[in-house]
């Protein structure tokens, strides 16, 4: 099986300042609690498994991480946008479950516990304002971090990451999916692209 997709995504989740998961510390919430529960919001510009098309398409890609991300037991749940056809929901189903190889592929040995796929509709802003929402279950705003030039903040080359390069932020606002709950705090947003195909060491993971 061939796959693609690639677009951009915001992330936000409940660690504190900023998410230990991209260099595979152990997160902490403000809380103190050492568990990252999050939902990244990806849209796809451009997709496909086989001959089924995803461009266009927008899903949700939830996560409890209970400690450092290479200690696996991940619980992980997708909601696919209520505008996709069925056989978009399933090749995303396919993918992100890690049936198919490649990026998600490699992050599903660390699965604990894969939740499966719910359709709700998704939105997804990257403009001055950006954010996402998924109905009936998570709504997050982004503000980046900036650093003294005025420019946002960036991490490059981190050991799990949905990019090779996103931007760092804070978040506000709360999630409830799949028995997951978290009020936002950290934040990131960036381009990405997965394959099939993923090269080796290519960054995989969320951030």
């Amino acid at each position: 099986m061939t796959w693609s997709i690639s677009g951009n995504y915001l992330a936000g989740c409940s660690c504190a300042i900023l998410c230990g998961c991209p260099v595979d510390a152990p997160p902490r919430d403000a809380e103190g609690r050492e568990r990252c529960v999050g939902c990244a919001v990806f849209h796809v510009a451009d997709g496909r498994l086989d001959d089924v098309d995803l461009s266009g398409v927008d899903f949700a890609f939830y996560n409890e991480f209970p400690s450092h991300l290479t200690a696996g037991d991940w619980k992980v749940g997708v909601v696919v946008d209520s505008g996709a056809s069925d056989a978009q929901a399933d090749a995303l189903d396919r993918i992100l479950s890690g049936r198919e190889g490649g990026a998600f592929g490699e992050l599903s040995q660390f699965y604990g516990e894969y939740l499966g796929v719910e359709r709700a509709a998704i939105s997804l802003s990257d403009g001055d304002t950006p954010g996402l929402e998924v109905e009936g279950r998570t709504r997050i705003g982004f503000e980046p971090l900036r650093g003294p030039d005025g420019t946002p903040t960036t991490m490059k080359n981190a050991m799990f990451g949905f990019a090779p390069e996103f931007t760092l932020g804070r978040t506000t606002g709360e999630s409830n999916a799949f028995g997951l709950s978290f009020e936002a705090s950290y934040g990131e947003m960036s381009d990405y692209t997965f394959a099939g195909d993923q090269p080796e060491g290519a960054p995989t993971g969320r951030g």
